[in-house]
């Protein structure tokens, strides 16, 4: 599956067809905005992962649903210890908003205890990037690529460079910015959602000449 915002916008129409719901009814179920909702169905719009988050909790499905292609025969979680996803950037599922780039990943396994993702930091100022995203769970970050200014609720702000990490409630409002002086930062990072689908935050891929 070579993915893309029009993947998620595909699932979530899926989801709410499956109700038999209205985009107005899954407006008022999920707390976004109808005309924001129509955006995202038809790939002209994508949402940020508190936003995503939401949507999950809303409809009471696992995150991981809404990272998985509607159109492949899913397996559900085994017992055992049996399956296995390989996945790159080329067959990712690209998400990008004003604040970072997601690329999912594994998006052909559904109930997933983690949502890998490849994640490129886009803003330089917390003007730019707006409100501190606050979402469930706890997550690590591993800078492999630049250098990243980490904003967090309670704690004053703090420069990472590469190969420096942090780990972080995530229910704690927070943002990571490009640090001065970088033009390109990637993270990795492992994200837990406290539900029956954690996740990931992964980076940019970097190029074999850097």
């Amino acid at each position: 599956m070579t993915g893309t915002a029009s993947e998620l916008g595909t699932i979530l129409k899926s989801l709410r067809t499956s109700r038999g719901w209205t985009l107005a009814r899954m407006s008022q179920e999920v707390g976004i905005a109808l005309s924001t909702l129509s955006k995202v169905e038809r790939g002209q719009l994508t949402l940020n992962y508190d936003k995503i988050q939401q949507i999950a909790q809303h409809l009471k499905v696992p995150l991981s649903e809404l990272f998985s292609s509607p159109e492949e025969e899913k397996a559900q979680r085994p017992t055992g210890l049996a399956r296995r996803s390989i996945s790159s950037i080329e067959n990712a599922m690209l998400v990008e908003t004003d604040k970072y780039d997601y690329y999912y990943l594994s998006c052909d396994l559904r109930k997933k205890l983690m949502i890998p993702m490849i994640t490129r930091v886009k803003a330089r100022t917390i003007e730019e990037f707006g409100d501190l995203l606050v979402h469930d769970g706890e997550e690590f970050v591993y800078i492999i690529k630049g250098s990243i200014k980490v904003v967090t609720e309670h704690y004053s702000p703090v420069v990472l460079e590469t190969g420096e990490s942090i780990y972080i409630d995530s229910n704690m409002g927070h943002a990571y910015l490009l640090a001065d002086g970088c033009d390109e930062a990637a993270l990795l990072g492992i994200a837990s959602t406290g539900s029956d689908a954690d996740d990931i935050i992964l980076p940019e891929p970097i190029s074999q000449n850097d």
